[in-house]
């Protein structure tokens, strides 16, 4: 698929069930293209291993920045993309608004906002003006020339908050306020059902969050649509770096050559792009 309205719409229908999907996230063209040759149906970007990538810390690197790496992964592959847009990279609405129009006009299938403020004193917007941006985040998706689902997020578990009412009453008002999906990463395991019980929206689970370590059906059922890994792809990725590394300087060794079996068969799938 190469047409934006044909990847908007087809990323509309996978969350529409049954059961759910996977959605990985890559944090670079290589990374992108195996994920699209293993057979998977959407990505999403990732904003922690994007900023690692390019030696910085989450959420330093900024809207330009993220939106032209967007960019890139949407024309390295066929599929439909997410992105991962922070906080809308402002305070106010208009801002939001703002990130929405140009992730659009990047070729974006969808984008995620969060109600996190970058303050630890203060993480998360008050209620009624998170909700705020997400109607202007939503009006603003609505205008893009092609379908594109916006995904609200609950920051509660993720900064700090472990408030389960809290974040249940956000996702209900982000809802209201017209996003597509919700999302609340760290929810332990009971959490999971209970958040997608109280909203009828479809309802985004990150893997491995929240002590939790359910697999794909056991988060079908209990009621998730998408299942995204957030950084833990390119976590594992430089984990095996980092681990090869030190080896090297602290013993001078290259027993790690051995788990570059791992890779095999990585070229026929980049060749099979």
């Amino acid at each position: 698929m190469n047409d934006q309205g044909a990847k908007g719409r087809a990323f509309r229908v996978l969350h529409e069930g049954p059961g759910a999907f996977v959605i990985p996230n890559p944090w670079d063209v290589g990374s992108a293209r195996v994920l699209e040759a293993l057979g998977f149906r959407a990505l999403a970007t990732t904003s922690s291993g994007f900023a690692i990538s390019v030696g910085k810390m989450d959420g330093q690197p900024g809207r330009d920045a993220v939106l032209e790496h967007a960019a890139t992964l949407v024309n390295a592959t066929s599929l439909p993309v997410s992105a991962d847009l922070e906080n809308g990279f402002g305070d106010s609405p208009l801002e939001v608004a703002e990130t929405i129009r140009r992730a659009a006009a990047t070729g974006l299938a969808g984008g995620s906002i969060e109600d996190f403020t970058g303050n630890a004193s203060e993480p998360l917007y008050e209620i009624a003006f998170a909700a705020d941006r997400i109607r202007a985040a939503a009006q603003a998706a609505r205008a893009a020339g092609s379908p594109f689902t916006l995904t609200a997020r609950a920051e509660n578990f993720l900064r700090g908050r472990p408030d389960l009412a809290d974040t249940i009453r956000r996702l209900q008002a982000y809802q209201e306020a017209g996003a597509d999906v919700l999302y609340a990463p760290s929810l332990s395991g009971a959490d999971i059902g209970t958040v997608i019980r109280a909203v009828d929206r479809p309802v985004n689970v990150l893997a491995g969050s929240g002590g939790q370590m359910l697999g794909v059906a056991d988060l079908a059922a209990l009621g998730a649509r998408r299942i995204s890994v957030g950084g833990l792809l390119s976590s594992v990725a430089y984990g095996a770096l980092l681990h090869a590394a030190r080896e090297i300087m602290e013993h001078g060794t290259f027993g790690f050559v051995d788990e570059v079996k791992r890779a095999k068969g990585l070229r026929a799938l980049l060749e099979k792009h």
